[in-house]
């Protein structure tokens, strides 16, 4: 469908419907019997119950399985700072997904600040209501300061999913794509061009699995240690991390004899023919959208053995779709109370595993978001996690 089409028909829908979803009763509330139960006086015991036992809420209110979606509006999809209300759209169409794929109630909200400190506080006040938040959209570097607080300030499960969603995707495809080039984890080059939340957090995701040589490459050129007394401090704790031989220089230089090239950065970034000083098979994950860091095809005319995107209108989609509802169906089955990296990484490897050796191919390295089971297998691949720490 051209991208037109789907703009006019998303408009027409918002129109017409004045939102993406709507909440349902689950009890009857017919008569004065039933008033009395959902409501007062009825309602009073399964209140005193709870400040009794607060555990019961897990039992006893939709905290058990409702999700906070919540962002400032300072980094929206492909639209920047565009403002708490504006940002409603894509936090309503979040909550559809969270109960399309895996049964989990969610609730936009948009805060109307960017201050740090004032996001933390309120998201803290509101946590009581819900079994975990999913942080949306919120720019870089602040995001890291608010995902971290909030990890060590409230008991439920916190997770940014600008972050680590596409991350674990990324992850699993890149775990897939290993099998195909027929090289290890720690013996292959990566190089990521992006150096903002989703770039560090894929930098992190590939470390925690095992990656030896990995080199991030922002706006200014190759993140290097050498250079670590210019860095802002987000860049300098990944240039300890990584790029050990303290490269420096441009996107190009990075790529010599690379194995995989993760982009999650902008438009037209890649040149294909640098992808021919890249190693054997190379591997291409160029996920700017809606216009990618190469198109596939011209990725493919320079050399790529594998190439996957953000678009749904080439192979090989990274939809982080695939590893959020799960994850966090998993995390609220658990009772969890947070989303670590190795909870992370078994997504990533239960995303992987619903391909099969037979059906591995350069165009098939990850499954479709619809395909049966996604959230089920991601979710229990979570649960496995919790529960192997325990």
């Amino acid at each position: 469908m051209k991208e037109l089409d789907t703009k006019k028909l998303a408009l027409e829908q918002a129109e017409e419907n004045g939102g993406k979803f709507e909440i349902i009763s689950k009890v009857p509330v017919d008569n004065l019997l039933d008033l009395s139960i959902a409501y007062t006086p009825g309602v009073a015991a399964v209140s005193s119950a709870i400040k009794d036992e607060p555990e019961l809420a897990y039992k006893m209110t939709t905290k058990k399985n409702t999700v906070a979606v919540i962002s400032d509006g300072s980094a929206v999809l492909g639209l920047g700072n565009i403002g708490a209300v504006a940002a409603m759209p894509v936090l309503e169409g979040k909550a559809v997904l969270f109960k399309r794929f895996a049964n989990v109630d969610a609730i936009p909200i948009a805060l109307d600040t960017q201050d740090t400190e004032k996001i933390i506080q309120t998201i803290k006040q509101i946590a009581p209501t819900f079994g975990g938040v999913n942080l949306e959209d919120i720019s870089a570097p602040r995001c890291f300061e608010i995902e971290k607080r909030l990890i060590a300030e409230t008991d439920i499960p916190i997770f940014h999913d600008d972050q680590h969603g596409t991350a674990i995707v990324v992850l699993a495809a890149f775990f897939n794509s290993l099998k195909l080039i027929k090289k290890t984890v720690s013996e292959v080059k990566v190089v990521v061009n992006g150096g903002g939340s989703a770039g560090l957090s894929v930098t992190q995701k590939f470390l925690a699995a095992g990656v030896k040589n990995i080199i991030v490459v922002d706006k200014k050129g190759i993140i290097s240690e050498s250079e670590i007394a210019d860095l802002p401090e987000h860049h300098a704790h990944i240039s300890r991390l990584t790029n050990r031989q303290k490269l420096t220089g441009t996107l190009q230089d990075a790529l010599q004899d690379a194995d995989v090239f993760v982009g999650v950065s902008g438009p037209g970034a890649l040149k294909k023919e640098w992808i021919r000083e890249m190693a054997d098979k190379p591997v291409v994950f160029a996920m700017a959208n809606p216009v990618p860091e190469i198109y596939p095809e011209q990725a493919l005319a320079g050399g790529a053995y594998i190439v996957g995107t953000g678009r749904s209108d080439y192979p090989n989609q990274i939809n982080n779709v695939l590893a959020f509802p799960g994850i966090f169906r998993g995390a609220l089955d658990a009772r969890a109370k947070n989303i670590t990296i190795e909870m992370q990484i078994a997504a990533a490897k239960g995303i992987a595993s619903l391909i099969s050796q037979d059906e591995l191919s350069p165009t098939n390295i990850i499954p479709s978001a619809f395909q049966k089971n996604v959230a089920r297998i991601v979710a229990d691949s979570v649960k496995k996690s919790v529960f192997s720490r325990a």
